[in-house]
Protein backbone atom coordinates (compact mmCIF):
# COMPACT_ATOMS: atom_id res chain seq x y z
CA UNK A 1 0.00 0.00 0.00
CA UNK A 2 2.99 2.50 0.75
CA UNK A 3 4.28 1.40 -2.72
CA UNK A 4 1.24 2.38 -4.23
CA UNK A 5 1.56 5.70 -2.76
CA UNK A 6 5.22 6.47 -3.28
CA UNK A 7 4.44 5.53 -6.87
CA UNK A 8 1.27 7.21 -7.35
CA UNK A 9 2.89 10.44 -5.80
CA UNK A 10 5.89 10.08 -8.64
CA UNK A 11 3.17 9.66 -10.86
CA UNK A 12 1.56 12.62 -9.83
CA UNK A 13 4.63 15.15 -9.72
CA UNK A 14 6.35 13.76 -13.52
CA UNK A 15 2.96 14.58 -15.26
CA UNK A 16 2.50 18.35 -13.05
CA UNK A 17 5.87 19.42 -12.31
CA UNK A 18 5.44 18.44 -8.40
CA UNK A 19 7.65 17.82 -5.92
CA UNK A 20 7.28 14.60 -4.58
CA UNK A 21 10.24 14.84 -1.80
CA UNK A 22 8.01 15.43 0.63
CA UNK A 23 5.77 12.77 0.32
CA UNK A 24 8.35 10.37 -0.28
CA UNK A 25 9.87 11.26 2.79
CA UNK A 26 6.91 10.70 4.69
CA UNK A 27 5.86 7.37 3.35
CA UNK A 28 9.60 6.47 4.39
CA UNK A 29 9.17 7.74 7.88
CA UNK A 30 6.12 5.25 8.19
CA UNK A 31 7.41 2.20 6.57
CA UNK A 32 10.50 2.61 8.56
CA UNK A 33 8.73 3.23 11.92
CA UNK A 34 6.58 0.05 11.49
CA UNK A 35 9.06 -2.29 10.70
CA UNK A 36 10.97 -1.23 14.03
CA UNK A 37 7.45 -1.26 15.61
CA UNK A 38 7.68 -5.08 14.40
CA UNK A 39 10.96 -6.29 15.38
CA UNK A 40 10.92 -4.50 18.64
CA UNK A 41 7.45 -5.55 19.77
CA UNK A 42 8.34 -8.91 18.70
CA UNK A 43 11.43 -9.05 21.25
CA UNK A 44 10.40 -6.62 23.92
CA UNK A 45 6.40 -6.45 23.76
CA UNK A 46 6.28 -4.18 27.34
CA UNK A 47 9.64 -2.28 27.20
CA UNK A 48 9.94 -1.42 23.73
CA UNK A 49 6.18 0.47 24.16
CA UNK A 50 6.84 1.99 27.19
CA UNK A 51 10.20 3.21 25.48
CA UNK A 52 8.19 4.81 22.54
CA UNK A 53 5.96 6.64 25.12
CA UNK A 54 8.66 7.62 27.09
CA UNK A 55 10.80 8.76 23.83
CA UNK A 56 7.50 10.60 22.34
CA UNK A 57 7.39 12.88 25.52
CA UNK A 58 11.35 13.54 25.70
CA UNK A 59 11.16 14.83 22.01
CA UNK A 60 7.76 16.85 22.98
CA UNK A 61 9.63 18.28 25.68
CA UNK A 62 13.30 18.49 24.53
CA UNK A 63 12.60 20.13 20.86
CA UNK A 64 9.11 22.03 21.36
CA UNK A 65 8.88 22.74 17.89
CA UNK A 66 9.57 19.16 16.66
CA UNK A 67 11.36 20.44 13.46
CA UNK A 68 14.38 22.68 13.04
CA UNK A 69 14.32 26.00 10.61
CA UNK A 70 11.77 29.15 10.50
CA UNK A 71 9.37 28.51 12.85
CA UNK A 72 5.76 28.81 11.75
CA UNK A 73 3.34 30.72 15.34
CA UNK A 74 0.48 32.37 14.29
CA UNK A 75 -2.27 31.66 13.50
CA UNK A 76 -1.15 28.11 12.58
CA UNK A 77 2.00 26.46 13.79
CA UNK A 78 3.31 23.46 15.33
CA UNK A 79 0.58 22.91 18.16
CA UNK A 80 -0.85 19.55 15.81
CA UNK A 81 2.06 17.64 15.89
CA UNK A 82 2.86 18.09 19.30
CA UNK A 83 -0.75 17.03 19.97
CA UNK A 84 -0.11 14.11 17.80
CA UNK A 85 2.89 13.02 19.77
CA UNK A 86 1.50 13.08 22.87
CA UNK A 87 -1.44 11.34 21.55
CA UNK A 88 1.00 8.34 19.99
CA UNK A 89 2.73 8.41 23.65
CA UNK A 90 0.17 8.03 25.42
CA UNK A 91 -1.64 5.22 23.18
CA UNK A 92 2.43 3.38 23.50
CA UNK A 93 2.37 3.43 27.64
CA UNK A 94 -1.51 1.94 27.48
CA UNK A 95 -0.23 -0.84 25.02
CA UNK A 96 2.28 -1.71 27.36
CA UNK A 97 -0.12 -1.23 30.33
CA UNK A 98 -1.88 -4.09 28.68
CA UNK A 99 0.90 -6.19 27.56
CA UNK A 100 2.70 -6.36 31.11
CA UNK A 101 1.49 -9.15 33.60
CA UNK A 102 2.56 -7.60 37.03
CA UNK A 103 -0.62 -5.78 38.27
CA UNK A 104 1.89 -2.98 39.83
CA UNK A 105 4.18 -2.28 36.65
CA UNK A 106 0.34 -1.98 34.62
CA UNK A 107 -0.50 0.35 37.13
CA UNK A 108 2.36 2.35 36.42
CA UNK A 109 2.36 2.54 32.88
CA UNK A 110 -1.33 3.69 32.97
CA UNK A 111 -0.15 6.23 35.25
CA UNK A 112 2.83 7.02 32.68
CA UNK A 113 -0.31 7.67 30.11
CA UNK A 114 -2.33 9.89 32.88
CA UNK A 115 0.70 11.87 33.21
CA UNK A 116 1.21 12.36 29.60
CA UNK A 117 -2.24 13.82 29.47
CA UNK A 118 -1.48 15.97 32.42
CA UNK A 119 1.93 16.91 30.44
CA UNK A 120 0.23 18.44 27.66
CA UNK A 121 -1.77 20.57 29.67
CA UNK A 122 0.94 22.33 31.28
CA UNK A 123 2.65 22.29 27.95
CA UNK A 124 -0.85 24.44 26.57
CA UNK A 125 -1.97 21.56 23.78
CA UNK A 126 -5.82 21.71 24.56
CA UNK A 127 -6.24 19.28 21.94
CA UNK A 128 -3.21 16.96 23.06
CA UNK A 129 -5.07 16.97 26.35
CA UNK A 130 -8.70 16.27 25.36
CA UNK A 131 -7.20 13.53 22.62
CA UNK A 132 -4.63 11.66 25.40
CA UNK A 133 -7.46 11.35 27.49
CA UNK A 134 -9.76 10.37 24.99
CA UNK A 135 -7.02 7.34 24.32
CA UNK A 136 -6.21 6.28 27.89
CA UNK A 137 -10.32 6.37 28.68
CA UNK A 138 -10.87 4.14 25.06
CA UNK A 139 -8.28 1.81 26.58
CA UNK A 140 -9.67 1.37 29.54
CA UNK A 141 -12.98 0.72 28.06
CA UNK A 142 -11.42 -2.08 25.34
CA UNK A 143 -10.53 -4.14 28.59
CA UNK A 144 -14.39 -4.78 28.34
CA UNK A 145 -14.60 -5.79 24.93
CA UNK A 146 -14.70 -9.23 23.45
CA UNK A 147 -15.19 -8.33 20.05
CA UNK A 148 -12.71 -6.21 18.33
CA UNK A 149 -14.86 -5.30 15.28
CA UNK A 150 -17.19 -3.42 16.77
CA UNK A 151 -14.56 -0.87 18.25
CA UNK A 152 -12.88 -1.05 14.71
CA UNK A 153 -15.46 -0.46 13.11
CA UNK A 154 -16.50 2.60 15.89
CA UNK A 155 -12.82 4.05 14.92
CA UNK A 156 -13.40 4.01 11.36
CA UNK A 157 -16.48 6.16 11.55
CA UNK A 158 -14.72 8.74 13.85
CA UNK A 159 -11.82 9.23 11.41
CA UNK A 160 -14.65 9.48 8.17
CA UNK A 161 -16.61 12.36 10.36
CA UNK A 162 -13.99 14.53 11.20
CA UNK A 163 -12.65 13.78 7.64
CA UNK A 164 -16.40 14.82 6.18
CA UNK A 165 -16.84 17.72 8.52
CA UNK A 166 -13.68 19.00 7.71
CA UNK A 167 -14.64 18.97 3.52
CA UNK A 168 -18.16 20.01 4.49
CA UNK A 169 -16.40 23.65 6.19
CA UNK A 170 -14.12 24.08 3.12
CA UNK A 171 -17.06 23.51 0.99
CA UNK A 172 -19.45 26.07 2.67
CA UNK A 173 -21.73 23.38 3.39
CA UNK A 174 -22.29 24.00 7.10
CA UNK A 175 -24.88 26.31 8.73
CA UNK A 176 -24.03 29.74 9.17
CA UNK A 177 -23.93 29.71 13.04
CA UNK A 178 -21.79 26.09 13.28
CA UNK A 179 -19.49 27.45 10.90
CA UNK A 180 -18.67 31.28 12.99
CA UNK A 181 -18.03 28.68 16.07
CA UNK A 182 -15.79 26.31 14.25
CA UNK A 183 -14.18 29.83 12.65
CA UNK A 184 -13.48 31.02 16.00
CA UNK A 185 -11.89 27.41 17.18
CA UNK A 186 -9.96 27.18 13.85
CA UNK A 187 -9.49 30.68 12.94
CA UNK A 188 -10.05 32.02 9.34
CA UNK A 189 -6.85 31.79 7.83
CA UNK A 190 -7.15 28.19 8.23
CA UNK A 191 -10.84 27.70 6.68
CA UNK A 192 -9.53 29.99 3.64
CA UNK A 193 -6.30 27.76 3.09
CA UNK A 194 -9.00 24.73 2.90
CA UNK A 195 -10.72 26.38 0.76
CA UNK A 196 -8.07 27.33 -1.51
CA UNK A 197 -7.28 23.23 -1.53
CA UNK A 198 -10.53 22.33 -2.36
CA UNK A 199 -10.96 24.98 -5.11
CA UNK A 200 -7.59 23.62 -6.86
CA UNK A 201 -8.41 19.98 -6.56
CA UNK A 202 -11.51 20.50 -8.31
CA UNK A 203 -9.11 22.03 -11.43
CA UNK A 204 -8.08 18.82 -11.87
CA UNK A 205 -9.77 16.05 -10.13
CA UNK A 206 -7.54 13.54 -11.97
CA UNK A 207 -4.00 14.58 -11.19
CA UNK A 208 -4.23 17.46 -8.82
CA UNK A 209 -1.77 20.48 -9.18
CA UNK A 210 1.06 18.67 -8.38
CA UNK A 211 2.97 17.46 -5.22
CA UNK A 212 4.30 20.36 -3.45
CA UNK A 213 2.72 22.85 -5.21
CA UNK A 214 -0.11 24.18 -3.12
CA UNK A 215 2.29 27.02 -1.32
CA UNK A 216 2.45 28.53 -4.89
CA UNK A 217 -0.65 28.18 -6.33
CA UNK A 218 -2.68 28.71 -3.29
CA UNK A 219 -3.66 32.80 -2.75
CA UNK A 220 -3.76 32.37 0.85
CA UNK A 221 -0.62 30.75 1.42
CA UNK A 222 1.52 33.44 -1.19
CA UNK A 223 -0.59 36.21 0.81
CA UNK A 224 1.14 35.15 4.29
CA UNK A 225 4.29 36.54 5.49
CA UNK A 226 5.60 33.27 7.29
CA UNK A 227 3.47 30.25 5.21
CA UNK A 228 4.78 26.66 5.18
CA UNK A 229 2.71 26.08 2.24
CA UNK A 230 0.11 23.45 3.43
CA UNK A 231 -3.06 23.65 3.63
CA UNK A 232 -2.97 22.02 7.10
CA UNK A 233 -5.50 19.32 6.45
CA UNK A 234 -4.19 15.61 5.01
CA UNK A 235 -7.02 14.80 3.25
CA UNK A 236 -7.49 18.35 1.51
CA UNK A 237 -3.75 18.33 0.62
CA UNK A 238 -4.13 14.99 -0.97
CA UNK A 239 -7.18 16.41 -2.89
CA UNK A 240 -5.47 19.32 -4.11
CA UNK A 241 -1.95 17.91 -4.88
CA UNK A 242 -2.69 14.21 -6.21
CA UNK A 243 -6.42 14.84 -6.89
CA UNK A 244 -8.90 11.86 -6.24
CA UNK A 245 -6.72 9.01 -6.44
CA UNK A 246 -4.01 11.22 -4.00
CA UNK A 247 -7.63 10.86 -1.47
CA UNK A 248 -8.28 7.30 -2.07
CA UNK A 249 -4.76 5.84 -1.59
CA UNK A 250 -4.81 8.03 2.03
CA UNK A 251 -8.07 6.36 2.92
CA UNK A 252 -6.92 3.02 1.89
CA UNK A 253 -3.86 3.28 3.99
CA UNK A 254 -5.52 3.90 7.11
CA UNK A 255 -8.18 1.26 6.72
CA UNK A 256 -5.54 -1.17 5.97
CA UNK A 257 -3.69 -0.32 9.12
CA UNK A 258 -7.37 -0.50 11.12
CA UNK A 259 -7.70 -4.11 9.00
CA UNK A 260 -4.46 -5.07 10.35
CA UNK A 261 -5.41 -4.30 13.78
CA UNK A 262 -8.47 -6.53 13.72
CA UNK A 263 -6.61 -9.25 12.46
CA UNK A 264 -3.40 -8.74 14.64
CA UNK A 265 -2.87 -12.00 17.36
CA UNK A 266 -2.39 -9.30 19.88
CA UNK A 267 -5.33 -8.96 22.46
CA UNK A 268 -7.93 -7.20 21.65
CA UNK A 269 -7.17 -3.98 24.45
CA UNK A 270 -3.65 -3.37 22.99
CA UNK A 271 -5.07 -3.31 19.25
CA UNK A 272 -7.91 -0.99 19.73
CA UNK A 273 -5.75 1.08 21.96
CA UNK A 274 -3.51 1.47 19.10
CA UNK A 275 -6.14 2.43 16.95
CA UNK A 276 -7.74 4.55 19.04
CA UNK A 277 -4.40 6.35 19.62
CA UNK A 278 -3.95 6.65 15.17
CA UNK A 279 -7.72 7.52 14.66
CA UNK A 280 -6.90 10.34 17.46
CA UNK A 281 -3.97 11.42 15.34
CA UNK A 282 -5.99 10.83 12.23
CA UNK A 283 -8.63 13.52 13.56
CA UNK A 284 -5.70 15.90 14.10
CA UNK A 285 -3.97 15.57 10.51
CA UNK A 286 -7.51 15.83 9.27
CA UNK A 287 -7.31 19.75 10.88
CA UNK A 288 -4.09 20.32 10.88
CA UNK A 289 -0.63 20.13 9.27
CA UNK A 290 0.85 17.01 12.49
CA UNK A 291 2.08 14.66 9.06
CA UNK A 292 3.76 17.18 7.56
CA UNK A 293 6.34 16.42 10.70
CA UNK A 294 8.67 13.17 10.24
CA UNK A 295 8.42 12.99 14.09
CA UNK A 296 4.80 12.36 13.69
CA UNK A 297 4.74 9.64 11.10
CA UNK A 298 7.66 7.85 12.22
CA UNK A 299 5.62 7.54 15.58
CA UNK A 300 2.53 6.40 14.11
CA UNK A 301 3.72 3.84 12.17
CA UNK A 302 5.84 2.74 15.10
CA UNK A 303 3.04 2.30 16.87
CA UNK A 304 0.62 0.28 14.29
CA UNK A 305 4.11 -1.97 14.13
CA UNK A 306 4.44 -2.99 18.01
CA UNK A 307 0.27 -3.27 18.02
CA UNK A 308 0.72 -5.71 15.38
CA UNK A 309 4.03 -7.60 16.29
CA UNK A 310 3.80 -10.67 17.85
CA UNK A 311 5.98 -11.77 20.37
CA UNK A 312 8.35 -14.41 20.29
CA UNK A 313 6.92 -15.56 23.34
CA UNK A 314 3.38 -16.57 21.76
CA UNK A 315 5.61 -17.72 19.01
CA UNK A 316 7.42 -20.12 20.55
CA UNK A 317 4.78 -21.23 23.24
CA UNK A 318 2.75 -22.09 20.16
CA UNK A 319 5.25 -24.45 18.91
CA UNK A 320 5.77 -26.28 21.65
CA UNK A 321 1.82 -26.87 22.39
CA UNK A 322 2.01 -28.20 18.37
CA UNK A 323 4.98 -30.22 19.14
CA UNK A 324 3.69 -31.84 21.67
CA UNK A 325 0.17 -32.93 20.11
CA UNK A 326 2.38 -34.16 17.43
CA UNK A 327 3.89 -36.26 20.03
CA UNK A 328 7.33 -34.69 18.73
CA UNK A 329 10.03 -32.00 19.89
CA UNK A 330 9.30 -28.21 18.73
CA UNK A 331 11.30 -27.06 15.86
CA UNK A 332 13.82 -23.94 16.69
Amino acid sequence: MLGVCATWSLISAAVTGGRPEGVLLAILAVAAGYAAGRISGALLPVAAPCAGALAGVGLTLTVPHLAPGPQIIAPLGHAGATAAVLTLAAGAACCAAWAASAPVLRLALRMLAAGIAVTAAVLGSTTGFVTCTAVVLCSLAAGQMRHRGVGIAGLALTATAVTGLTWAVAASAVPDGFASWLEGQLTPHRIQLWRDALHLAREDLALGVGPGRFGELSTTATGTLLSDGKPHSAPLQQAAEQGVAGVILLAAAFCWMLFALWRTARPTPVALTAGAALTAVAAIAAVGNALSFTSVSVGAGLLAGLATARPLADASSEREIDARARGGRPTP
